[in-house]
């Protein structure tokens, strides 16, 4: 009988055993969990101070207690993507698309970075993998700009357009998408495109010099010049072009119109010093306006 005891009671302490060590692992959890949380919320509370250093800590320790933390590498990552440490910020955004295979924000972040690494086809398949877990305007923004690196510009422009229907848009998207008609030769939606991107933001360079350019090659120089004057009062370092491009337009229009022709081409002279990209342009502008001058002297004559 004895013997016959001990072997129930045997049984009866293993389970004892097994879930005090289950209880314990619980409440281990429970306590690990407890942590990380409190460990996220003061890397929320960093950040709000502006204390980058401090909240890195902070994710870092709650991804020490909680590996499978998702939002902590996405906040991590996002503080490395500011900082440009690039490649700490693909092994968060990486490691949280591992960990959480629906994580919108995770791919979505991840193809920025693969983006902003010029891994480009990289960057199209995560924000596809994004938008086949939610139609987004911003990842369809996303989507566009990888495919205009690519020069695809088919898909340039069906991203663009998505991402306007759900709401999305701003000037560069209008201009991406215009310069993708531009390329696909459809002139009038490159125009449509590109208006709008100048009405979004007035002094956007690319807008306006690009819709100059359209204007040029069809002849049509008063709207041409009219979209480089624009141009040319944008802040872009680039807007010496502008000067160069509104010269060629007016003069084209208006060849013998000597004096206006030289103080246009003076001016270009004038924007363009100091930029070492455009030296040779200087140099054949200032033989031009040598070549103007002496046809103005010469038409006094006559």
């Amino acid at each position: 009988m004895a013997q016959n005891n001990k072997q129930t009671a045997s049984p009866l302490i293993f389970i004892l055993t097994v879930l005090i060590a289950l209880l314990s692992f619980t409440a281990s959890s429970f306590a690990d969990a407890a942590k990380a949380k409190e460990a996220f919320n003061q890397g929320l509370e960093f950040e709000k101070a502006n204390n980058k250093m401090g909240a890195i800590a902070s994710y870092q320790l709650c991804i020490k207690e909680d590996p499978n933390y998702i939002d902590a590498y996405i906040n991590l990552g996002t503080i490395n993507f500011v900082n440009r440490n690039y490649d700490a910020a693909l092994s968060n955004f990486k490691t949280a698309t591992e960990k959480d295979s629906k994580s919108f924000d995770a791919f979505t972040n991840l193809g920025k970075v693969q983006y902003k690494l010029k891994k480009y086809a990289e960057a199209e398949l995560s924000f596809k993998s994004a938008l086949s877990l939610k139609e987004d305007a911003g990842a369809y923004k996303e989507l566009g700009k990888v495919y205009y690196k690519k020069k695809n510009y088919a898909e340039v422009i069906a991203a663009f357009n998505k991402s306007h229907e759900l709401g999305g848009g701003d000037q560069l998207t209008y201009y991406m998408l215009g310069k993708a008609y531009k390329n696909s030769g459809k002139k009038a939606e490159a125009i449509k495109a590109l208006k709008k991107s100048a009405s979004i933001k007035p002094d956007y360079y690319l807008a306006h010099s690009t819709l100059g350019q359209i204007y040029l090659n069809d002849g049509k120089y008063s709207a041409a010049a009219a979209a480089f004057k624009k141009a040319m009062k944008s802040k872009s370092k680039r807007r010496y072009r502008a000067a160069y491009n509104y010269a060629i337009a007016i003069e084209t229009s208006d060849p013998e119109s000597y004096a206006v022709n030289i103080a246009n081409w003076q001016k270009f002279i004038k924007m363009a010093k100091g930029n070492p990209g455009a030296k040779n342009d200087i140099s054949t502008a200032q033989a031009h306006v040598k070549d103007l001058q002496a046809a103005l002297e010469k038409s006094k004559l006559q």
